[in-house]
């Protein structure tokens, strides 16, 4: 089937589990109570996007505050009890985070729980996002590794041992999401591309990395005002990428600055193309996602085309989302029938 869909990753939560429209939004319950709501609510958006036409489901990242820090609460050696205000992403805007302060090591399985409810409840193929090495090294303070590089690697195989096991559970796709990635390019020549390989050794699965210019917030797209007409940063590391084993690379091209002729450099990739603008509230047509996929495909063939969101949904209303998500579906049944 041309022109597989699938989300980034994230959806927005329901309102009795979190503070709806908010990033690191705190939990409404405790407890058991918070396991469960945390179960429907995993539900919930895999109804939800089977319903509307995805063929490559997430958990929705339901049982997550944070794409970023839901990893990091399963790893010994951080401290959350004492957070430092930090710069994130070059210092595009400030978070508060915990801190490294001893040997990284996973406590226990991170997201199994996860794995299993959705993997039980859903027949169709099962996409699970972790943080990549750089993304997380960009979102904690260092008060022990006393290097960039060590911490980023020390990360990744931890990272490497949650994938298999979530290989294990029956994960079809494992996408890291290195937002990093278009921050600081020099270093994802230097070492990021090569952290992002060892999160994802041995793995039989199949596996992405996600890379975008950030969620719909303020800062993100005060930012974006910044960069031109042109936003010509992923040329300086696609080659890199095209050489490496990771499989799939996940791109923004809705309302996006990218020009698109950047992707025949990745030659060997297979492309999830965002089609969908989650910076803006406006709701795709079918016809608008036609449009973008026939951009993308002048130069990436049309088999290697996934159809899929710029970012995560996470801060967006959820009508919204929801709204999205049927144009996605939508959009790629007509895309089927216009360019097979």
């Amino acid at each position: 089937m041309l022109f597989p869909t699938t989300i980034a990753g994230s959806l927005p939560k329901p309102e009795w589990l979190a503070e709806p429209n908010t990033l690191w939004a705190p939990w409404k319950s405790s407890g058991a109570e918070l396991t469960r709501a945390k179960r429907d609510a995993t539900l919930l958006a895999l109804k939800l996007q089977e319903d509307s036409g995805i063929d490559i489901v997430t958990e929705g990242e339901q049982s997550r505050q944070h794409f970023v820090h839901g990893f990091l609460e399963r790893i010994e050696g951080i401290d959350f009890a004492h957070e430092v205000e930090m710069g994130i992403r070059n210092d595009r805007y400030k978070a508060m985070v915990p801190q490294v302060t001893a040997p990284l090591r996973l406590k226990e399985r991170v997201h199994a729980e996860e794995a299993r409810i959705a993997r039980t409840h859903t027949t169709r193929r099962l996409k699970f996002t972790l943080p990549g090495p750089m993304t997380i090294i960009d979102t904690i303070a260092d008060r022990h590794y006393g290097d960039r590089v060590r911490m980023a690697f020390a990360f990744a195989e931890l990272l490497n041992e949650e994938a298999r096991a979530l290989q294990a559970d029956g994960i079809d796709l494992i996408q890291f999401d290195e937002p990093a990635f278009n921050v600081y390019m020099d270093e994802v020549n230097d070492w990021g591309i090569k952290a992002l390989e060892r999160a994802a050794e041995g793995l039989s699965c199949a596996t992405a990395v996600h890379i975008c210019y950030g969620y719909g917030i303020k800062a993100n797209t005060d930012w974006k005002r910044t960069l031109g007409q042109q936003w010509r940063q992923y040329e300086q590391i696609f080659p890199a990428i095209d050489d490496s084993t990771i499989q799939q690379v996940a791109i923004e091209c809705r309302n996006s600055k990218v020009p698109l002729e950047l992707l025949s450099l990745l030659k060997s990739k297979i492309v999830q193309a965002g089609v969908i603008d989650v910076a803006s509230d406006e709701i795709e047509t079918a016809e608008d996602v036609v449009a973008v996929i026939e951009q993308v495909a002048k130069f990436v063939p049309k088999s290697n085309v996934i159809a899929t969101t710029n970012c995560g949904m996470a801060p967006m209303r959820r009508e919204i989302a929801e709204a999205k998500l049927l144009a996605l579906g939508a959009g790629a049944r007509l895309a089927r029938q216009k360019l097979e």
